[in-house]
């Protein structure tokens, strides 16, 4: 069934994300957003192609029909930022389709604001090796916009710029495994524990509207480790 989390755009966007333990495609075809999710940590590979089906088939349109591919981009886990970035080069080559990459970060944060209205959130990231990914974000115009950067540090090293005199809501992996990042009485969003396709779907209207998509060769995968680079297909190193 369709579901109408977004209708604020005439593109026809289909967003793809595996970067973490949940593998989500997104489609939005005139005014209708076709969804699939999966909490289905190392069964990315096998799962994203047939949700891409899906979805396709529930609005009963081809890949050619699509005009613009965003995917997870990072931060996360280096096998499913992997996953995603190849899956995008595969479908976007076969298509000559624009690609644009969304912040797993920006995107747990627009679900939360969606969701709770809240004006600020702090998104976090379990990174493995007693590290965060994490970053901080202000609803503007209802859009999750970062303050500052992304990084990863030790939960202790975390530093706050938010101003507290307004609500402020935390979500992802980074709060469960460090309950310690929680201050000041912040409250978890349940719903944005992991980053959902369908909420990349605004955030990839704006980005594409700014110029900031590309064709397959400007795909950028974000891992924040700088130890990890990332290989493109033979021929295009």
């Amino acid at each position: 069934m369709p579901d109408n989390t977004d209708n604020a755009s005439s593109l026809t966007l289909l967003a793809l994300d595996t970067c973490t333990e949940s593998c989500s495609v997104a489609l939005r075809y005139q005014g209708q957003v076709y969804a699939q999710q999966a909490d289905a940590p190392r069964e990315h590979s096998q799962r994203l192609l047939p949700m891409v089906d899906k979805v396709l088939n529930d609005a009963n349109i081809g890949l050619s029909d699509v005009d613009l591919i965003a995917y997870g981009r990072g931060p996360g886990s280096f096998t499913g930022i992997r996953i995603c970035t190849s899956m995008t080069q595969g479908l976007a080559l076969g298509q000559d389709l624009p690609v644009v990459g969304i912040s797993t970060l920006q995107a747990m944060a627009q679900a939360t604001m969606d969701i709770h209205g809240t004006a600020q959130v702090v998104a976090a990231i379990d990174a493995r090796m007693g590290e965060v990914y994490w970053g901080e974000f202000i609803n503007q115009s209802g859009v999750a916009t970062l303050i500052g950067r992304e990084s990863v540090c030790a939960p202790a090293e975390v530093s706050r710029a938010l101003d507290y005199q307004y609500a402020v809501m935390a979500c992802g992996t980074g709060f469960d495994a460090y309950p310690e990042l929680l201050i000041d009485g912040m409250v978890v969003a349940p719903e944005a524990k992991f980053p959902e396709a369908k909420y990349m779907l605004k955030l990839a209207d704006i980005a594409h509207g700014a110029g900031q998509s590309t064709d397959v060769e400007g795909l950028e995968p974000v891992y924040l480790r700088d130890t990890v680079t990332w290989k493109k297909l033979p021929g295009r190193e």
